[in-house]
């Protein structure tokens, strides 16, 4: 996975932040509202069955931001994970500003369904956090939970990249359980999702390149 970690001026970031610009102008304008429609709308009327209901939204609260800094101060404290952890923290809180105030500019309204499954056991978070910006937590693009949830599955997998070379990969299925859930609460539209997970990549590449996360494969070596 050394591809995922890369500089500033590279030209993966280049192209990542050209593909958020292209998403994020297609669904300013629109182009992508039928897609989106679609989809929210079938997982609208296929919501009931009460088991799939409970797991999808404990999956979505998992992605929530206090959720997720409890995890990353947890590999914090631990003196062989730490720099792993200090990589999370960061790009749990950036992550989840930048988000937010992108949501403020996009504006973008949140699918308007309600949602018919089994009760939610806790409160469904919304964790939208942009200051000096009003309706913030009412705006859909992009996906802070999709985010957050792509940066862990790309750090996590990095640092397990060395001894699980293919299994590493396994990891990804975390953004994308993620960022179904976040489908099929209908707090999100697809689009939404694509994103947040396009954010995702772009930040934890630079941001791990800065952090030095590949420092933890010479410590293993010593």
């Amino acid at each position: 996975m050394q591809n995922w970690i890369f500089a500033l001026r590279s030209r993966s970031f280049v192209l990542l932040v050209i593909l958020f610009l292209v998403i994020t102008a297609f669904v300013s304008s629109g182009i992508t509202e039928s897609f989106d429609q679609n989809i929210i709308s079938f997982f609208a009327d296929n919501v009931g069955n009460s088991t799939v209901d409970i797991v999808i939204q404990y999956v979505n609260e998992s992605g929530d931001v206090f959720n997720m800094l409890a995890f990353g101060i947890l590999i914090l404290l631990i003196p062989k994970t730490r720099r792993i952890g200090i990589t999370l923290m960061i790009l749990i809180v950036l992550s989840t500003l930048l988000t937010g105030y992108i949501k403020c500019g996009v504006d973008r309204d949140r699918p308007d369904f309600e949602y018919e499954g089994a009760p939610f056991p806790i409160e469904l978070s919304r964790d939208t956090y942009a200051l000096f910006c009003e309706g913030g937590n009412n705006a859909s693009y992009p996906s802070g939970h999709a985010a957050r949830a792509m940066i862990v599955g790309i750090v996590l997998g990095y640092a397990l990249s060395e001894r699980f070379p293919r299994g590493a990969y396994l990891l990804f299925l975390y953004p994308a359980m993620i960022s179904l859930s976040r489908v099929y609460v209908l707090q999100h539209y697809p689009m939404d999702v694509i994103g947040g997970i396009v954010i995702g990549i772009m930040l934890t590449g630079v941001m791990a390149q800065r952090t030095k996360l590949y420092k933890i494969f010479d410590k293993s070596k010593t």
